[in-house]
């Protein structure tokens, strides 16, 4: 694995303006030779610099506090040690995606991690590095890398101006997948007690009459300081399907900040599994753009968060042609002193007739000191469509705790039981067995 190391460093404590200019000197200096890019990465580096960097006095910003990211001097990291590579090989991998799966450290790619035998071989799943310059692959990555509507937002942005390497999923036409592909990136100080960052990047294509099912997962090694600002773009052509599901349980020293963009052409089904159990702070916009008639949007998201973390969800879904349809359901489960944070929007322009869309934001607060704040909102301009949105926020009832009680389970199991099937019924989505069964354990362990 081959990574070049950064000569720019951050001053802690700088002000906004002058930090982000240092970060983006940081991660640009860290460009490969063989992903340069120019025009693209020249792009994004003056989307950055015409941009401040995000504070709370920015609505779309108002509850995300960056102050902390700007205490810490982030810098690129060094290759893990063979220790470090051997610490992650020993982890168990899933049986259903043992051979169909990725490995990224440090938004890099590790192909002694990785496997890709139980995938067909008209299917294109590796590193973008390597994969660039194949001349049949090359026209097909640059109409769509960072072409994803919402590409110029600063975080996703700098991403593009620096992002070392990226996962590249390519599914042609009428392939469809029996296996899972797997992504696990893994945020590991290098040294320990330097803040890093890594900038893990995705591109997925599904051609037509194509369908998948991906996982995508965030973890970490060691307790350091690791700022992780991921972007996943996923395109979908008429008829595809994409099933995917997103994991983000990452150290509770750890900032992730995340962009997932879905464009759908006509007839195509997309739907999201999202949870978020880790990180000091976790913000993911997840943006769904219909662009064709006839597509199916299902968003399924879980934040469960205690101590003083804090979880933002930022959505949108656009319906922009006729008989679209999306449904999306989003619960947090806030604990101690957390904060959740959810701000969804449903926009369905003039030519988006006959189009279904509904949001719930259902919320659970199992503390006095614990916060949500919710913003479900429907932009409607076509008059010939069934919207609906809505938010609640509550704690566990006493009645049904009693009435737990009554039937012979005392009040400490009976507020964990409700807690369960609060989660459960989005874990209940993911269509991979070890992986539904593996957050079943890791909501229990929350809970305990």
């Amino acid at each position: 694995m081959e990574l070049s190391v950064s000569n720019h460093s951050l001053s802690p404590l700088s002000e906004p303006e002058t930090y982000l200019t240092q970060l983006l000197a940081t991660v640009t200096a860290a460009v490969p030779t063989a992903l340069a890019l120019p025009a693209l990465r020249q792009t994004a580096t003056a989307l950055v610099q015409e941009q401040t960097f995000p504070s709370p006095r920015q609505e779309a910003w108002r509850f995300s506090d960056l102050s902390g990211l700007l205490a810490l001097a982030f810098q690129v990291a060094e290759p893990p040690s063979p220790s470090a590579l051997e610490a992650i090989a020993a982890i168990p991998a899933r049986p259903e995606t043992a051979n169909s799966r990725l490995v990224f450290v440090n938004g890099v790619y590790v192909e002694a991690l990785s496997s890709r035998s139980a995938l067909p071989e008209a299917v294109v799943v590796g590193s973008l590095a390597t994969l660039y310059a194949q001349p049949d692959l090359q026209p097909e990555i640059e109409r769509h890398l960072a072409q994803a509507q919402g590409h110029n937002e600063v975080f996703t942005a700098l991403n593009t101006a620096g992002f070392q390497d990226a996962a590249l999923i390519w599914v042609p036409r009428s392939v469809e997948l029996s296996v899972p592909i797997q992504l696990v990136h893994y945020s590991l100080p290098v040294p320990e007690q330097t803040p890093v960052i890594a900038q893990p990047r995705t591109l997925v294509m599904a051609a037509a009459n194509s369908s998948l099912t991906l996982i995508e997962e965030y973890h970490s090694l060691g307790e350091g300081h690791c700022f992780t600002n991921a972007v996943s773009e996923i395109w979908l052509a008429a008829n595809a399907q994409v099933h995917h599901v997103r994991l983000q349980d990452e150290a509770k020293t750890t900032f992730h900040i995340a962009k997932t963009a879905v464009t759908q052409a006509r007839d195509s089904f997309y739907s999201c599994t999202a949870i978020d159990l880790g990180a000091r702070l976790a913000r993911h916009h997840l943006e769904t753009y219909q662009t064709g008639e006839q597509t199916n949007t299902r968003l399924y998201g879980l934040s469960a968060i205690a101590g003083d973390q804090l979880a933002d969800t930022q959505s949108l879904i656009s319906l922009s042609q006729p008989y679209g349809s999306a449904d999306q359901l989003h619960k947090c489960i806030v604990g101690d002193r957390a904060h959740a944070v959810f701000s969804g929007k449903i926009y369905v322009p003039r030519e988006a007739q006959h189009t279904h869309a509904a949001q719930l934001n259902r919320n659970l607060l199992l503390s006095n000191k614990s916060r949500v704040d919710t913003k479900p909102q429907l932009e409607i301009i076509a008059d010939n469509v069934k919207c609906a949105h809505g938010a609640t926020v509550s704690q566990l009832e006493a009645d049904e705790i009693f009435y737990l009680q009554s039937r012979g389970i005392n009040a400490e199991q009976a507020q964990r039981l409700l807690i369960y099937g609060f989660a459960m019924e989005i874990v209940e989505k993911i269509p991979v067995d070890s992986l539904r069964e593996s957050l079943t354990q890791r909501v229990n362990q929350w809970m305990s």
